[in-house]
């Protein structure tokens, strides 16, 4: 993992736990483990930007995302509810274009079918335990050892941190 050169994640079951709290007025809580976010907080003062791709377009993800000073953050991308939005590989497209590199230097943590298609095509795909089967069975994944929302994303990024020294 020394040769990448962006770090991209989704959010539900990968930076949480998959769960959504609803009240009586909507979407309220999302559960994001602090190990994660100083993870990405590390790659970004070594020089890797991180971004966010998540279906969901949700005010909690942008304020985390805020908070940890991402560079990138697509809200709304690779929904299956709105076929007429980005793919989560079109935005990870869009942003190798900007940085000047290729997909082979992107890490991405993904865990449903909607990323399989950016899981299948970047340098570095990961994915929590709780992934669903059709993403575990991608040629080449790296099948972390802590769930999403618990750590998972930090796994990653001491793995990306460990193989720069």
């Amino acid at each position: 993992m020394k040769d990448v050169k962006l770090f991209l994640t989704d959010v539900d079951g990968c930076l949480t736990d998959a769960g959504m709290y609803y009240s009586a007025e909507g979407e309220v809580m999302k559960r994001f483990c602090t190990y994660d976010g100083m993870g990405m907080v590390c790659l970004q003062q070594a020089g890797i930007p991180c971004g966010i791709l998540t279906s969901e377009n949700s005010m909690i993800v942008k304020a985390r995302a805020e908070k940890l000073k991402l560079k990138y953050l697509y809200l709304g991308v690779g929904s299956r509810v709105n076929p007429d939005c980005l793919t989560k590989l079109q935005a990870a497209q869009e942003i190798c274009n900007e940085l000047g590199i290729s997909l082979d230097e992107v890490c991405y943590v993904g865990d449903d079918i909607n990323d399989v298609e950016l899981l299948s095509a970047v340098g570095y795909p990961c994915c929590p335990p709780n992934a669903r089967p059709e993403v575990k069975a991608i040629k080449g994944i790296h099948v972390l050892k802590t769930p999403g929302g618990q750590g998972a994303i930090r796994e990653v990024t001491d793995r990306i941190l460990e193989g720069r020294e």
